[in-house]
């Protein structure tokens, strides 16, 4: 029971770091910017901390090196509102990239195909 539980709050984590990273990409205002924020920040704590729980309570950490490439795309992911606020690159392409991650984690999480 409790596995299911901190499945489908890594889940719910997930989805709010993208829907931060969409509210960053496409908010207008400071204020909403900055709360988008904070939820970003509380969501990859959360993601973090919930994926790791799964990663050693299932004994994953000795099967490849997949989860590595997980975390490196968690630093990535975390990294992206500062991107969006400097503009570095047009916002749609930065939520597109950041999506596509997000699918890349998905299929390792699924797959662990290393």
């Amino acid at each position: 029971m409790f596995l299911f539980i901190s499945q489908a709050l890594h889940v719910l984590a997930a989805l709010g770091v993208f829907a931060a990273i969409g509210a960053v990409c496409l908010g207008g205002s400071e204020s909403h910017r900055k709360s988008a924020s904070i939820l970003h920040g509380i969501s990859l704590l959360v993601l973090l901390l919930f994926g790791l729980h799964l990663l050693f309570s299932q004994q994953l950490a000795g099967t490849g090196g997949w989860w590595h490439v997980k975390i490196l795309l968690w630093l990535v992911l975390g990294v992206a509102p500062v991107v969006a606020r400097r503009k570095v690159m047009p916002p749609g392409a930065l939520l597109g990239i950041c999506l596509a991650l997000g699918g890349v984690a998905a299929f390792l999480g699924l797959a662990k195909p290393f």
